[in-house]
């Protein structure tokens, strides 16, 4: 199995002991200094598979580079290492989509851990957030379904089951999805309505 690349994004200077540790769990490690650093630009540049930011406390311009790294296709999880252990940010931390925050340090023997329960957490909410996706995205066909159905009922005065029907039978003569094909029949009735008002 490949090493896991990861990318620790460090606040506090000249502090190498949480890339020891890393090392020591056998992690491809690169450090980099959170100052001026856009984050998400160098995760998308630099691929690492888990990105830790060790910091003092989480501010907003970081905490939106969080969510900037979660918004991106190749979005990975993030864990962060702070001091604020403020309920305020606790809130603000986790909206952001960090998927582990740590305020009491981090003892060699817990960060493999701490690791794990990190990937393990951003590959649940990765699944949830896909099917949150597909189910808005039927959602959104069904709706195209019903006004392309509503059209063919007013248009060609078929009954509801004769205008699924044929949106049906449409989309297997173009090998196209009966979503798909309702799209196309509402663009086409949106063209012409356009070109008879001009």
């Amino acid at each position: 199995m490949s090493k896991l690349n990861v990318l620790v994004a460090n606040e506090l200077e000249d502090d190498d002991v949480l890339q020891q540790i890393l090392q020591k769990c056998g992690y491809e490690v690169a450090v980099l200094n959170l100052n001026g650093l856009e984050l998400s630009e160098v995760v998308n540049t630099l691929n690492p598979d888990i990105v830790i930011l060790n910091l003092y406390r989480p501010e907003n311009t970081v905490l939106r580079q969080v969510i900037a790294i979660n918004q991106h296709r190749q979005a990975v999880p993030v864990i962060m290492f702070a001091e604020d252990q403020s309920t305020d940010t606790i809130n603000k931390v986790i909206k952001a989509g960090v998927s582990a925050y740590i305020v009491d340090g981090f003892e060699a023997k817990r960060i493999k851990a701490i690791v794990d329960i990190a990937m393990a957490r951003f590959k649940e909410q990765q699944a949830l957030k896909r099917e949150l996706e597909k189910t808005k995205n039927r959602l959104e066909e069904r709706k195209d379904i019903d006004k392309a159905k509503a059209l063919l009922i007013k248009t060609q005065d078929y009954s509801e089951e004769q205008a699924y029907h044929a949106l049906r039978k449409l989309a297997m003569e173009r090998s196209l999805t009966i979503g798909e094909m309702a799209k196309n029949v509402l663009a086409m009735a949106d063209l012409l309505h356009q070109n008879s008002t001009q």
